[in-house]
């Protein structure tokens, strides 16, 4: 094996047209494998479930549901802290500061671990999603072929993409919102070359999973209301009032799971976080799992059950029904978080098009009620709420639209779609300028795949673009001590020191050259009288965006490096905008 990737090697990197023909080949590949893994993880869950929960009835009273989630939970634990080794949680995460951090290199275990830890989360009740574990598998399926035939940064990081588009096109059988997906919340560069292999990818995997799964999938819905007109300003305020949701999601996740990280015994941050979600799945079933099957009957009305489900199944009532579903709006984002931040693998994709159909019949009840004469379908809400909850999580309002549309069979809601879908993503702009899956990375100056100029100087040290080749003139010479470094060196800047090191100005050339050939005065004046303090100096430990920003409010193009009164070097400006433009060109397409 290792012979053939080696010849392939060799053929290749000396041909970019060979190299690209190859990459396709290879998108092909990761469409089949990625499309396989989502078939095979979503029948895995189904039939895990199917057999956990068999011959439960609720409405008997099955005290299970307290301890099944934090079963599953501990053999969560138990896999990573054992088999792997290694945190497998927050995919979409962990893709993002591989691609930013690691050349796009993502762990092999990655290709299997995270699909068997979901299992045994989700299976037995944590209430998260399949969707970020397989994006995270088709990424390391991508990162692994991209980099087993040695290719360059660039292209693993394209094959990572595709890996994640082809995992998501299996998983929902919607080949374009996957690839757009990988465009906006992966932040590839919207180029020929990036965009072929993911629509290969993407339109390979959905071909899988429709080949294996047939039309028989959860997320599909039937419309029966068409859009009308008038009924547009609801649409827009439902804008509003999901994107309100999607701050309390973001929010209140990032709380939850930052709490949970203060608990340091692994052990007993499991058992808090499995006995409040046993008792939250408890009183309210549809909280089990990732929810689709309550999402289905919720979209379709059959409400009925849902009411009898819950402890309270005996109250009847449509304003009883409306606080119901706000209820398990409230609480899904809260056992979401207590699933993830208790040691559980999954993600919130599932969950916020969970809340995000919640929010919409929450959202039209409640007008229907008050105002009769509106008629609002509840149906079109819901659908049109997964949307605009998921564009102001993720902050991905596309791919929100475009998997809604695709999940319906057609287009004719997708101008509610846009309407809701922008304005819950400029509402959740206002509150937090990062989404769920980038806040923290953003934090620690781990992400470089958004606002790729700010992030590349974050990459940029000082420390490492400190220039050294400049001849030091000591403070107490004369300026017959200077002319004789002026000969040795090819600079025309010339720090000052004394003999420990400390760093006194600068002399510059061309302020001083109608003194050089002057030989009486080379005797007589001092260095002392020759240099100057310059007004902007750098420290070692500075931010790169601090010292840009000198440049730019300066003229200089050598500012000195000072640490505790020493003198290190100089930073030029020539220095920091070829490598600049290096780092940036490693992380966009030619």
């Amino acid at each position: 094996m290792h012979g053939i990737r080696d010849f392939l090697h060799r053929r290749l990197v000396f041909n970019s047209s060979r190299q690209r023909r190859f990459v396709l080949l290879l998108s092909l590949a990761i469409g089949i494998l990625s499309g396989l893994a989502a078939v095979f993880l979503k029948n895995l869950v189904h039939h895990a479930t199917n057999f956990i929960m068999h011959g439960f009835d609720f409405a008997e009273g099955n005290y299970l549901y307290l301890v099944l989630p934090l079963i599953g939970i501990g053999l969560t634990i138990l896999f990573t802290l054992y088999a792997i080794k290694d945190d497998i949680s927050h995919g979409v995460a962990r893709i993002l500061y591989a691609i930013s951090k690691k050349n796009g290199k993502i762990e092999r275990h990655n290709m299997y671990s995270s699909m068997i830890g979901s299992t045994l989360t989700i299976g037995f009740g944590g209430s998260m999603g399949l969707e970020a574990p397989i994006v995270l598998t088709g990424s390391a399926l991508g990162s692994f072929l991209g980099r087993s035939f040695h290719l360059n940064r660039k292209t693993v990081t394209i094959l990572v993409g595709a890996g994640a588009t082809g995992a998501l096109a299996g998983i929902f059988k919607a080949p374009i919102a996957a690839v757009v997906f990988s465009l906006e919340v992966l932040m590839l560069d919207l180029t020929m070359v990036t965009l072929i292999p993911l629509l290969i990818s993407s339109a390979t995997a959905a071909t899988i999973a429709f080949f294996f799964m047939g039309s028989n999938v959860m997320f599909s819905f039937e419309l029966i209301n068409p859009f009308y007109l008038k009924h547009l300003h609801w649409y827009i305020f439902l804008g509003i009032f999901t994107g309100l949701i999607s701050v309390y999601f973001t929010r209140t996740t990032l709380f939850i799971e930052s709490g949970m990280n203060r608990i340091k015994h692994k052990w007993q941050k499991w058992l808090i976080g499995g006995i409040l979600l046993g008792v939250m799945i408890y009183i309210f079933p549809a909280l089990y799992g990732e929810g689709y099957q309550f999402m289905y009957d919720l979209v379709n009305q059959k409400t009925t059950g849902l009411i009898n489900e819950t402890l309270f199944g005996g109250v009847s009532g449509v304003w009883y029904f409306i606080f119901l579903l706000g209820m398990i709006m409230v609480f899904k984002v809260v056992a979401m978080a207590i699933t993830g931040g208790s040691g559980g693998v999954g993600g919130i994709f599932a969950p916020s098009l969970f809340v995000g159909s919640v929010s919409g019949v929450f959202f039209s009840k409640m007008i229907n009620q008050l105002w009769p004469l509106a008629e609002v379908p509840e149906k079109n809400m819901a659908l049109v709420g997964m949307a605009g909850v998921m564009a102001g999580v993720m902050q991905a309002p596309l791919t929100g639209i475009f998997l809604i549309a695709e999940s319906t069979g057609g287009y004719e809601l997708f101008t509610p779609l846009m309407f809701t879908a922008v304005i819950s993503y400029l509402t959740m702009r206002l509150f937090e300028p990062r989404s769920i899956y980038t806040k923290r990375l953003a934090e620690r100056g781990e992400l470089m795949t958004h606002d790729k100029d700010r992030n590349v100087l974050q990459m940029m040290k000082v420390s490492q673009l400190i220039e050294t080749n400049f001849r030091k003139v000591d403070v107490n010479g004369t300026m017959h001590d200077f002319i004789k470094e002026v000969s040795k060196s090819q600079r025309n800047v010339f720090p000052v020191v004394d003999q420990e090191g400390i760093f006194y100005g600068v002399i510059f050339i061309n302020d001083i050259r109608h003194m050089i050939f002057n030989t009486e005065l080379w005797d007589t004046t001092l260095v002392k009288d020759l240099m100057f303090m310059p007004d902007t100096i750098v420290d070692p430990d500075e931010s790169m965006e601090s010292v840009a920003a000198k440049f730019q409010n300066t003229e200089h193009f050598n500012l000195p490096v000072i640490k505790d009164g020493k003198y290190l070097g100089f930073v030029s400006r020539a220095k920091v905008f070829s490598t600049y433009r290096k780092l940036l060109r490693e992380f966009s397409d030619e």
